[in-house]
């Protein structure tokens, strides 16, 4: 039994898989500061995998073929290196800057799903973004400041990681009409470990007792994550989805200044506002067919 799926629903589902990224984002930065990034990443991801195991066995456990494989290989080399530059990149910056400079990387993603995939670009979603984007230079005028001197380089990394990662979001619409949540959650931290995996002779190193619990932690919500953003983009236009984006910067400014002590200014909260206006102003009434029909959840 089938029933269609709203684009109001598409994307809340995408924004509480943001959510939990965020959340995750601030595990990870802890890592990240104690065992450096590769580990961070590399023992985050293969407890991932198993995870991801558990849920594709769950909807089938089919092995794809050919092209849906080539985009499970292509998304999972992609994230490798897009995490590695972002995660890199946040033990450096303040986490409302860092998503703040990500931010770019919805608006490329607009352009890439309107060439690659042929989706129309409706003029509400145009100017919600850009309107977004507005609220990001309010964040980096206001507090350029900060990003002076040794956090340049962090700034750097993050701004290559949201152009790989709006690949990333194009891929990820493309995967999810080919591949279930659970399959996809598996193959792309799969692929993603064993790519890191080349260096583990060299780089792996066993953390500390300690660190476990929010090694698991961080692994449980990038899997739920990655599975409930893979139903979204099923259901919904790369462009639409791609403004609930936006979204992480108010987690990335309480996670910051509630884990890290990291001040949170008056342009933080006045391009926090404008924000999360241009994501409702993107989400209302948006006119998209609602012909797709809700796959079985794993």
């Amino acid at each position: 039994m089938t029933r269609p799926v709203t684009p109001a629903l598409a994307f809340g589902v995408a924004a509480i898989g943001i959510g939990l990224f965020s959340v995750m984002d601030a595990f990870m930065k802890s890592l990240v500061l104690a065992i450096g990034v590769y580990n961070a990443l590399f023992w985050r991801t293969a407890i991932s995998t198993g995870l991801g195991a558990l849920l594709w066995r769950r909807s089938g456990g089919g092995w794809p073929r050919g092209r849906t494989f080539r985009l499970h290989l292509a998304r999972g080399s992609v994230t490798a290196a897009m995490a590695l530059l972002f995660f890199w990149g946040l033990a450096r910056v303040p986490m409302a800057q860092a998503i703040t400079l990500s931010y770019i990387a919805p608006l490329i993603a607009l352009l890439l799903g309107a060439v690659l995939l042929g989706e129309r670009v409706g003029g509400r979603v145009v100017l919600g973004s850009f309107a977004a984007l507005g609220g990001v230079l309010v964040v980096l005028l206001g507090d350029r400041a900060d990003l002076g001197g040794a956090r340049m380089d962090g700034a750097a990394a993050i701004l290559a990681s949201a152009l790989l990662y709006a690949v990333n979001l194009v891929l990820a619409r493309m995967q999810a009409q080919a591949a279930g949540p659970g399959e996809i959650a598996f193959f792309q931290s799969g692929i993603v470990t064993l790519l890191l995996a080349l260096a583990a002779p060299w780089l792996a190193v066993l953390p500390e007792a300690a660190l476990w619990p929010r090694i698991v932690v961080a692994a449980c919500l990038a899997t739920g994550s990655l599975a409930l953003l893979a139903w979204a983009y099923a259901h919904g236009d790369t462009g639409f989805l791609a403004t609930t984006e936006y979204t992480s910067f108010l987690y990335a400014a309480v996670l910051g200044w509630l884990v890290f002590g990291e001040r949170v200014t008056i342009w933080t909260l006045v391009g926090a506002a404008i924000i999360v206006v241009a994501c409702l102003l993107a989400a209302r009434k948006r006119d998209i067919a609602a012909t797709a029909e809700l796959q079985a959840a794993p």
